[in-house]
């Protein structure tokens, strides 16, 4: 039974996010974005490890995987939530560079009393936010990965790109970047510079004009060469949902429920059948980023109170879970896919915990 004081704060949480209702996205809708985007990342990390799921396409462009996709659902069998996992759960990433573009104009551009940061500033700022995060993962992964099999033969360039985030600018990152997760800090420090150089505080024209560069470097590219693989590595492959969130912030409005439930139904289905096609593909993570947002404006208010304590971890969780993974994911490659997956997300939620925890030590240092 809850105590008096435990119902105070529900109710208090509810007060607050009825108060919130006009607002674009209310701090517990951000956090429950968050917990939708690192479930994602998480789960599709653990499944796509798996040979037989279907593969996504992330980096690069491949129509047989796609017809995979369809093929598992047109003849679904257990494995389906693994195939559905490893082709979607990647889309994380587009939500996180939506709120992260979000955040940083209600930061720098709407809240009063906030300094503006010179450019030097605010990098170096946002580079030991993302530096105190990667190396408490980094440090307690090569520990791991150096007594479990299949451990990485590190490379002395290898182990300083990663320790100054710019490994994603080397050549063959799928091979020098390791854990694989880990090229989002490097992509993070890119998307800051970008956002502090070429569109703080400019109109929408720097904006579009950036996504639309962006997308023309893309689609003249092999959609299964490296050439698209390295720049979808780096910012370039990510400026579409990350001008998305920052528009949005600048330009949107509150919106109605109906044309969220047509938003959210009308996105979903783009979703699949924009990863059908090459040139359509592209455009994918903007549909992406309109459906969790639909996703969180449905949910009942108490749902989204619920998303937002997993969203409080989203950071420890993408930090702790290539480690979590290493050791468990043998189990599922043996044949007890859930088992395996089961202990894998007990394990990530209880690390991330202790996790969170080293992280703040470590900031406060």
């Amino acid at each position: 039974m809850p105590t008096d004081d435990g119902q105070k704060t529900n109710n208090h949480k509810l007060n607050m996010l009825k108060i919130n209702n006009d607002q674009l996205l209310s701090r517990a809708e951000c956090s429950a974005l968050r917990a939708i985007a690192i479930a994602g990342i998480v789960l599709h990390n653990y499944c796509h490890w798996l040979g037989f799921a279907v593969k996504e396409n992330e980096y690069t462009f491949d129509k047989g995987r796609s017809l995979g996709l369809m093929n598992a659902l047109f003849q679904p069998d257990m494995n389906l939530p693994v195939h559905l996992l490893s082709f979607f759960g990647h889309y994380g990433v587009p939500v996180f560079l939506f709120l992260s573009a979000y955040g940083l104009v209600a930061k720098y551009e709407h809240t009063p009393h906030v300094p503006i940061p010179s450019k030097m500033s605010f990098m170096r700022t946002h580079f030991h936010k993302l530096f105190d995060m990667m190396i408490v993962g980094f440090a307690i992964f090569i520990m791991v990965d150096a007594i479990t099999p299949g451990s990485h033969h590190y490379a002395v360039p290898d182990i300083i790109g990663q320790l100054v985030m710019l490994n994603n600018l080397m050549p063959n990152p799928d091979k020098v970047i390791w854990p694989g997760p880990y090229w989002f800090f490097g992509l993070m420090l890119q998307v800051y510079a970008v956002y502090i150089l070429l569109l703080r505080r400019k109109g929408w024209l720097t904006a579009v004009a950036v996504v639309v560069v962006c997308w023309g470097l893309q689609v003249v590219c092999d959609p299964q060469g490296e050439t698209l693989n390295r720049l979808r590595y780096n910012f370039i492959g990510s400026m579409l949902p990350f001008c998305a969130g920052l528009l949005y912030a600048r330009y949107g409005r509150p919106m109605s429920h109906a044309f969220w439930v047509g938003m959210t139904i009308i996105s979903y289905i783009a979703v699949i059948v924009f990863g059908l096609n090459f040139q359509t593909w592209l455009w994918a993570p903007l549909f992406v980023c309109s459906a969790a947002m639909g996703t969180v404006k449905l949910l009942p208010v108490y749902a989204n109170i619920k998303l937002s304590h997993l969203g409080k971890l989203s950071a420890a969780l993408f930090v702790i879970h290539p480690v979590a993974r290493k050791i468990f994911i043998d189990i599922s490659r043996r044949g007890d896919v859930y088992t395996g997956l089961l202990l894998y997300i007990i394990a990530c939620v209880a690390l991330a915990w202790a996790t969170k925890i080293i992280i703040k030590m470590v900031k406060t240092r």
